[in-house]
């Protein structure tokens, strides 16, 4: 498609060009020798993409022209120039917007990663109490599971995690502390010195 727009457009300037020299010149004076054209991209030291410029027919004819880098200054070419800056305006606002998206993302990313990271350090680094009546020696006179743990550490360390998030196969029955196994993301790095991060329970006669 935009091979053949090219096409269309350089017979356009052609016909504007080629044949119809005294036509296409007329209304700048044949005698100045110089021609207005529009830059479709930006050239060193001529201009950027979309002014109007002068130059020399000859350059225009045998160099601007059969690269598409200029247009004539004409009605019907500075209206194909300005729809195309305004396409390619909208363009480059959408891949800017879409490198912002993703570098938005990212930065939440890596802060939602810190704040796990912060969160995971202080479960394995608190103490969680837990005071229950028992029965007969140690045990428990109901055992204390996995849902009371997840809500005594929301209640005590004021943090949120899953019953997912600890692993706890059988509920704990009797008095004594216990290190818990926390399943938490992989992307957290491990805790110095140790193959995962744990949640204490010690568990006290009331």
């Amino acid at each position: 498609m935009a091979s053949a727009r090219a096409a269309l457009l350089r017979r356009h300037c052609l016909a504007a060009a080629g044949g119809a020299n005294p036509v296409l010149f007329s209304g700048h004076g044949l005698r100045y020798r110089k021609l207005e054209v529009i830059l479709t991209t930006t050239i060193d030291k001529l201009g950027k993409a979309g002014e109007v410029v002068k130059v020399a027919p000859g350059h225009f004819r045998n160099h601007l022209m059969p690269k598409m880098l200029a247009v004539p200054n004409i009605d019907k070419f500075a209206l194909l120039i300005r729809e195309q800056r305004k396409l390619y305006q909208r363009q480059e606002e959408e891949v800017v917007k879409e490198v912002r998206q993703e570098d938005d993302d990212a930065k939440q990313q890596e802060e939602k990663l810190k704040e796990y990271q912060t969160a995971a350090k202080r479960l394995d680094n608190a103490l969680l109490v837990l005071r229950r009546f028992i029965s007969v020696g140690n045990e428990l006179r109901s055992p204390v599971t996995k849902d009371e743990i997840v809500s005594e550490v929301a209640r005590q360390l004021n943090i949120n995690i899953h019953p997912d998030n600890l692993h706890l196969p059988s509920p704990l029955a009797s008095l004594g502390e216990f290190e818990l196994p926390l399943r938490l993301p992989r992307d957290i790095p491990r805790p110095e010195g140790k193959l995962q991060w744990t949640l204490t329970v010690k568990i006290r006669r009331k």
